[in-house]
């Protein structure tokens, strides 16, 4: 993995067209080549900063520099005493109904939720209109954000219908798990995404600088008999989370 490191970095600094007259801007573009070309794959860890130093013949404060902004931009994690490593994403296939929960578990990580909110008010216009629910209907709402093992992932708001869900203190992490003990787990759902930076709130609260790349996901997700029961709002980190759709020729 060093080897691979150190070849591409002696290749750059090489490249009369590279462009790159500052060492750590070009230990940064070699990192981030190493990681896009899979030689270095997700969750391995990076040298440390001397075995860099050394083997790159760069001060510590360069490769430190380098390391910094590839944190900032989420290509790479650091861990309190263990050490730099190359940021893991979680791969979330589109064509399939499941909750963060499901997902995260299926890929041997731990989920939980910090709850801001879980109360039961009066429906608002905007909600009314994305449930199809009468004004002054009850509805039970969930603002949390959502966890990877000790890792901020996602902020999310829901509402479900009280009829449906009309005491949200019983949901501890998956919303999808307690409906389906109530019989009303989601059969189908429309989804939007969009592209966004993050603002300040939601950047501190998913532990990312303000303006980072952020998805802005809206769900509706409905029964069988085509009522809606669940309206999600989310935003979750650009840096981690990649969206993959299946397409198939008509």
């Amino acid at each position: 993995m060093e080897t691979a490191l150190a070849r591409e970095y002696r290749r750059i600094c090489r490249d009369p067209t590279s462009h790159q007259p500052l060492a750590y801007l070009r230990l940064r573009r070699a990192i981030r080549n190493v990681v896009e070309h899979r030689d270095i794959e997700p969750g391995q860890a990076l040298p440390s900063e001397r075995d860099l130093s050394q083997a790159l013949k760069l001060s510590r404060v360069t490769v430190r520099k380098a390391i910094a902004g590839l944190v900032e931009e989420g290509l790479l994690t650091q861990r309190h005493g263990a050490g730099t490593f190359i940021a893991e994403r979680i791969v979330k296939p589109m064509s399939r109904l499941s909750s963060f929960t499901e997902d995260l578990r299926d890929r041997g990580l731990h989920p939980r939720s910090e709850f801001f909110e879980r109360s039961v008010g009066e429906v608002t216009p905007e909600e009314a209109m994305a449930m199809n629910l009468s004004p002054g209907s009850l509805v039970a709402r969930l603002h949390r954000v959502r966890y990877g093992q000790d890792e901020p992932l996602a902020i999310e708001r829901s509402v479900v219908p009280a009829s449906v869900l009309p005491d949200p203190m019983v949901v501890r992490d998956s919303l999808y798990e307690v409906l389906e003990t109530l019989g009303c787990r989601p059969k189908r759902a429309l989804q939007r995404l969009r592209a966004v930076s993050l603002g300040a709130q939601h950047a501190r609260l998913l532990h990312v600088a303000a303006g980072s790349a952020g998805l802005n996901i809206e769900r509706r997700s409905f029964l069988d008999d085509g009522r809606v029961v669940e309206f999600t709002c989310s935003w979750y980190r650009g840096d981690i989370y990649d969206f993959v759709a299946e397409l198939h020729a008509d």
